[in-house]
């Protein structure tokens, strides 16, 4: 007896249940980046703790990317995605804080670990049902760029045998924390720098520049990448203010 082909609604089933593995491949990574900094910072290794912060935000860039790349977008991969940044960019970076300079600190220390992470499933939430009005533009700072402030803060402090538990150092990490958890579900806009067009032609200082970047983060990463991401993170409130000025 032959087997019975399946007929167009069971193949449209089995396509609807699989899904696509080199996106997802990406978003994985990140998730196991998220959760090896959480797992490191436990024990005590706040340097490697960071750098998987880092980590795992190379590999959430990417996994967007590839998918357009390929044409293997779908609904899964993007609800996948989301869980995998409150992971590593919320989870990761409020309990790495914590258990690097927070904790002495009480109930002052883990509430200022939580409104940051409540603040980034509010930001992701948010985010994914928003309408795009202006592409240019983020409404509220990105989570991967507030973890990154954070995960770049402790990087340096490990790097320069720095202690997040010396006070009054400590208030100040906690103040830095919650303030980064406002900007995430704040209305203030961030440039979102997709108008760049990598795909077109430059001019030949362009790469020049890049490759002198390039050079200066190998030098000295915790502290470029720390500096730069904290520039970002002040450019929000920064154009805020000069908008409101001409406003008025």
């Amino acid at each position: 007896m032959k087997p019975v082909k399946p007929d167009n609604a069971s193949e449209e089933t089995v396509r609807h249940r699989s899904i696509y593995l080199l996106p997802n491949l990406f978003t994985t990574a990140a998730l196991f980046a998220g959760f090896y900094a959480i797992v490191a910072a436990t024990k005590g290794h706040f340097e490697y703790a960071a750098i998987a912060i880092f980590v795992a935000m190379i590999m959430d860039g990417l996994d967007g990317r590839v998918a357009r790349l390929t044409n293997t977008q779908s609904a899964f991969g993007a609800e996948y995605d989301s869980l995998s940044d409150m992971v590593s960019f919320g989870l990761a970076p409020a309990l790495v804080v914590y258990n690097w300079a927070l904790s002495p600190l009480g109930k002052v220390g883990w509430l200022a670990s939580f409104i940051y992470a409540a603040a980034t499933a509010l930001r992701l939430a948010r985010f994914n049902i928003q309408v795009e009005t202006d592409k240019r533009y983020f409404v509220g700072m990105p989570c991967p760029a507030a973890a990154a402030v954070l995960a770049g803060l402790v990087w340096v402090a490990a790097e320069h045998r720095v202690s997040g538990m010396v006070l009054p150092f400590n208030y100040l990490i906690a103040g830095l924390t919650v303030v980064l958890g406002l900007l995430m579900v704040s209305n203030i806009r961030y440039y979102s720098f997709k108008e760049i067009d990598f795909k077109g032609n430059v001019p030949f200082v362009v790469l020049l520049v890049i490759v002198l970047a390039m050079s200066i983060i190998a030098f000295a990463p915790e502290l470029v990448l720390f500096s730069g991401f904290m520039l970002f993170a002040l450019s929000g409130p920064v154009k805020w203010c000069w908008d409101w000025k001409k406003r008025r």
